[in-house]
């Protein structure tokens, strides 16, 4: 009788409210927040930012991190200026580290939120799928590490495409983690190290130069990264057409 009266925790509105969550507050968010965090807040606060951290390192750690977390967990608009502040703030490394970590705790959020809400469904259908649609299931299941590394190392991927689509297909969360952790060291040092250099860009006036990350130097490595995650996928498609 108690079964029969139990209602699924999952089901219903309860299902689409991390996700109805997450869109309000990115959709308010990035109304009220995006004149205020940007380059010309940073430069603006830089002397309080630098006295608040010489004074309270670790607290200001914990603050920036959980700070960075919420501006990438509901998608809010800020994610380049918060890694350029754990530049300024802590230096290259460990700003590197805390811009990645906090970025893929982030990133966790919002998966869990799109597989809580749409993910199981979605998966569990292409499972059980036939044709084209169970083809493409079988294609990411077959890839899934070369698949995720090359969503977050390949630049022209937008951030949240990328949180959203391993969700939607299956992927483990184990298996998320370690590839968005991962994944998005290359862009997040290139990022970090320039922040690091923002005194200096203070003292003259001028604006980071976030271009810097298509400069061939830098470009050409993460590309380089990016064949190598591709790799597995070639070889397969290659054998595949083989016969091998």
């Amino acid at each position: 009788m108690s079964d029969m009266t139990q209602t699924d925790p999952k089901s219903g509105f309860a299902r689409y409210l991390p996700l109805i969550v997450i869109a309000a507050v990115a959709l308010v968010g990035g109304y009220f927040l995006r004149d205020y965090l940007s380059f010309d807040t940073l430069r603006d606060n830089r002397e309080a930012l630098l006295a608040f951290r010489d004074a309270n390192y670790l607290a200001t750690v914990a603050v920036f991190m959980l700070a960075y977390v919420v501006i990438v967990g509901f998608s809010l608009p800020g994610a380049t200026i918060a890694t350029l502040t754990g530049g300024f703030l802590f230096a290259t490394f460990p700003g590197a580290l805390f811009n990645v970590t906090a970025a893929t705790i982030g990133a966790a959020m919002i998966f869990l939120a799109a597989r809580w809400g749409l993910g199981d469904r979605l998966a569990a259908r292409m499972e059980t799928g036939e044709g084209l649609v169970r083809r493409i299931k079988d294609g990411i299941d077959e890839n899934q590490w070369s698949m995720l590394f090359l969503i977050r190392l390949v630049l022209a991927v937008p951030f949240f495409v990328a949180n959203l689509v391993p969700a939607l297909v299956g992927v483990p969360l184990f298996r998320f983690v370690v590839s968005t952790f991962l994944g998005i060291i290359p862009g997040a040092v290139v990022y970090t190290s320039v922040g690091a250099g923002l005194g200096q860009v203070f003292e003259r006036g001028d604006t980071p130069d976030l271009g810097i990350i298509f400069e061939p130097h830098i470009l050409l490595p993460i590309l380089g990264l990016c064949l190598l995650a591709a790799l597995p996928i070639l070889l397969k498609a290659v054998r595949g057409k083989k016969g091998l």
